[in-house]
C-alpha cells in the first residue's frame, strides 16, 4: 500500500498542530510541581473529562476491541464494559474523597491514610512500581499498537513510528506539563472520534461489506452480532459476562478503571478546581468512554471478518508486518488501509495523535510518582520546586524510552490486557474498602501486594509450564480462571492480614477522618468534627452509581439495538436510560 502525498500532508499537519497546541498551552505556569503535574489545581470539568476520554482512546484500544470482536463476538467487549461499575462508583463516591485529600498524587495518599515506616515504605515502593514498572508496561502496550499501526498504514518500521510520535510527545509534555497535555487531549479527542466515525461509515460502504444490512446478514458475521453471550453454554457466558461483572471490575487494578479511583483518573480529579468539577469530569468520562465511543470500532471489527476472515489473509496482505506481530488485533489498521487518500491520512493521524495523548499522560503521571513520591520524598526532601520540575522532565524521558523499548517484545493487545488484569488481581477490594474500614493498614496493603505479585508471577511463568509437562503436574487454566483464582487468593490474604495485623495508630486514623471525612460505620470509634457530623451519604451515592450504570449501559446497548435490531428493543433501552437519568436528577436535587 502506498500513501498519497495528501495523506502525508494531513499526518504532518496534525502532528504539527498537536505540537503547537501543546507548546502554547504549556508556555507558562510550570515553575512548581503543582503546575507541572496538576495544572495548578484549577482545571474545569469539561477539559478534564475530555482528557480522560482522550487518554483511553489510545491506539491500542480499537485494536483490543477488534481482537475481542473477531474472537468472541460483540459480547466479548464485556471484558472492559464491566469496568463501568468501577467508574460510576468513582464518580459518585470517591471523586469527592480524593479531592478532599488534597494530595498531589494518589500514592501520596499512603502517608495520609497510614503512618510510620510501613506507610513510608509503601509509598516509596509503589512510586517505583507504578511509576516505573507498571507504567512502562502500559506504555509498552500502547507502543505496540503504534508499531502495528505504522507498519500497516504507513509502511514504517516500528522504530521510526516510535521515534516520530515519541519525539512529539516529549517536546510538549516535558516542556508544558499537564496543562499542555490537557489541551492537546481536547484536540486529539475530536480528531480521533471524527476519524473513527468516518472510517466506520466508509468501511460499511465497501462492496464486499454491502452496507449495514449486508454486514448483519453475512455468514461470517451473523453469529458475532449479539451483545449478550450464549447463555446455554457456561464455557462462553461465564468468562465473557459473569467473571467481568462479578469479579473483574472490583478485583483488578487496570489503568483508567482503578477500583476506588487512581492513576491518571485521580490525577485529573486532583487537578479540578472544585469537588463538583472532579465529579463532573469523571461522569463525562464514563458516559463518553462506554456509551458513545465503542460502536464505530465494533462496526469496523465486524467488517474485518468479511475482508480478512483469517490471520493468513492479513499476513498475505501485509508481508512487511513481522510474523510475531500478526494477530486479530491488527485487523483494525488493516481495514483502515482501505480508506481513500486524505481520509486515510486523517484516520492514521488521529490514531497517532491518540497514541501521543496516552503516552503524554503516562509519562507525566509516572514522573509525578517517581519525583514527588520517590526522589523528593526520600532522596532530596530539600529539593526546591524548580528542581522537582527538572527531575520530572528527566523521569519523563527515561520512562518513555523504557516503554518504547519494551513494546518490541510484546505481540498482541489481548496479551498485554490479560497481563495487566492479572497483575494486582484481588487488590481492588482493598483499594475500595481502605477509605471506610479502620482495620486496613499499611501492613495489610503490603501483604496484598506481595501475594498478588506472587500469584501473577506463578500464573504467568510457572503454571502453564507445569501444565504442559508430558505428565501434567497441574490442570491447564484459561486466563479468566487465573484471574478468579488469583483474585480470591489475594483477597483472602489481605482480609486475613487486616484482621490479624495491628491497625494504624489512633492519631493517624483520626487525622485521616478529619481530613477526608469518609463517614460510615467503619469509623464509628473515631470522633467526628462538626464538618463530618450528619448523614452518611455513601448509601445514596451507591444508589446514584447504580442508576448511572443503568443509564450508561442502556445508552450503550440502545445504540447497538438501533444499529442491529431497531424497533422495540431500542425504545426499551431508551426508556430505561430515561428513567435512570430522571432518578439521578431527583437524588442530586435532594442531596
Amino acid at each position: 500500500m502506498q500513501l498519497a502525498l495528501l495523506d502525508f500532508v494531513v499526518i504532518g499537519g496534525v502532528l504539527f498542530a498537536v505540537l503547537v497546541i501543546g507548546l502554547w498551552a504549556g508556555r507558562s505556569g510550570n515553575d512548581n510541581a503543582d503546575d507541572f503535574f496538576l495544572g495548578g489545581r484549577n482545571m474545569p470539568w469539561w477539559l478534564l473529562g475530555t482528557s480522560m476520554v482522550a487518554t483511553t482512546f489510545s491506539a491500542d484500544t480499537p485494536n483490543l476491541v477488534t481482537d475481542l470482536v473477531r474472537q468472541q463476538g460483540v459480547s466479548g467487549n464485556w471484558a472492559w464494559w464491566a469496568f463501568l461499575l468501577t467508574g460510576m462508583v468513582t464518580v459518585f463516591v470517591y471523586a469527592r474523597l480524593w479531592r478532599r485529600s488534597g494530595v498531589l498524587t494518589d500514592i501520596a495518599f499512603y502517608e495520609l491514610r497510614y503512618g510510620g515506616k510501613a506507610g513510608a515504605f509503601l509509598r516509596g515502593f509503589r512510586a517505583v512500581y507504578l511509576g516505573l514498572v507498571f507504567n512502562v508496561l502500559v506504555m509498552a502496550t500502547v507502543s505496540l499498537a503504534a508499531i502495528k499501526l505504522g507498519s500497516i498504514l504507513l509502511g514504517w518500521p516500528g522504530w521510526l513510528t516510535l521515534l516520530v510520535t515519541c519525539s512529539v510527545t516529549l517536546l510538549f509534555s516535558v516542556y508544558g506539563g499537564l496543562k499542555a497535555i490537557l489541551w492537546t487531549d481536547l484536540f486529539q479527542f475530536f480528531l480521533a472520534m471524527g476519524g473513527a466515525i468516518a472510517a466506520s461509515v466508509y468501511v460499511l460502504r465497501l462492496p464486499e461489506v454491502g452496507g449495514l444490512q449486508g454486514l448483519m446478514t453475512h455468514p461470517a458475521v451473523v453469529d458475532k452480532l449479539s451483545v449478550w453471550p450464549d447463555f446455554n453454554d457456561p464455557a462462553v457466558w461465564v468468562p465473557v459476562l459473569l467473571v467481568p461483572l462479578a469479579v473483574q471490575w472490583w478485583a483488578s487494578y487496570y489503568p483508567g478503571a482503578e477500583p476506588g479511583g487512581g492513576g491518571y483518573i485521580a490525577q485529573r480529579m486532583f487537578s479540578a478546581r472544585s469537588e463538583g468539577d472532579a465529579v463532573g469530569a469523571t461522569l463525562l468520562f464514563n458516559v463518553a468512554h462506554y456509551a458513545l465511543r465503542p460502536w464505530p470500532w465494533i462496526l469496523v471489527a465486524l467488517a474485518s471478518l468479511i475482508v480478512y476472515p483469517d490471520l493468513t489473509d492479513i499476513a498475505s496482505a501485509f508481508p512487511q508486518l513481522a510474523a510475531d506481530k500478526v494477530g486479530h488485533d491488527v485487523a483494525y489498521p488493516a481495514m483502515l488501509s482501505l480508506l481513500p487518500a486524505g481520509m486515510l491520512g486523517w484516520v492514521a493521524a488521529s490514531l497517532l495523535a491518540a497514541f501521543i495523548s496516552t503516552m503524554s499522560t503516562q509519562v507525566n503521571l509516572g514522573a509525578s510518582y517517581l519525583v514527588h513520591d520517590g526522589w523528593a520524598r526520600f532522596i532530596r526532601p530539600d529539593a526546591n520546586e524548580a528542581a522537582k520540575v527538572r527531575a520530572g522532565r528527566w523521569a519523563s524521558l527515561l520512562s518513555l524510552l523504557a516503554g518504547a523499548l519494551l513494546s518490541l517484545s510484546l505481540t498482541s493487545a489481548a496479551q498485554a490486557f490479560n497481563l495487566l488484569l492479572l497483575l494486582g488481581a484481588g487488590t481492588g477490594g482493598l483499594f475500595i474498602l481502605r477509605w471506610f474500614w479502620w482495620r486496613i493498614s499499611a501492613s495489610t496493603e503490603i501483604v496484598a501486594m506481595v501475594v498478588s505479585l506472587a500469584v501473577a508471577a506463578y500464573f504467568t511463568w510457572v503454571h502453564d509450564a507445569l501444565a504442559a509437562e508430558p505428565v501434567a503436574m497441574v490442570p491447564a487454566m484459561a486466563p479468566w480462571a487465573k484471574l478468579v483464582v488469583g483474585s480470591l487468593l489475594t483477597t483472602a490474604g489481605w482480609v486475613a492480614a487486616a484482621l490479624v495485623l495491628p491497625p494504624e495508630s489512633p492519631e493517624v486514623l483520626q487525622r485521616f477522618v478529619d481530613k477526608v471525612q469518609p463517614g460510615g460505620p467503619g469509623w464509628n470509634r473515631f470522633p467526628t468534627t462538626q464538618a463530618t457530623s450528619g448523614e452518611w451519604n455513601v448509601p445514596r451515592s451507591l444508589l446514584m452509581a447504580f442508576l448511572g450504570c443503568v443509564a450508561v449501559y442502556s445508552l450503550l446497548l440502545g445504540m447497538g439495538a438501533v444499529l442491529f435490531d431497531g424497533g422495540w428493543t431500542a425504545l426499551l433501552y431508551g426508556a430505561m436510560a430515561g428513567l435512570a437519568i430522571q432518578g439521578l436528577l431527583r437524588l442530586q436535587k435532594s442531596a
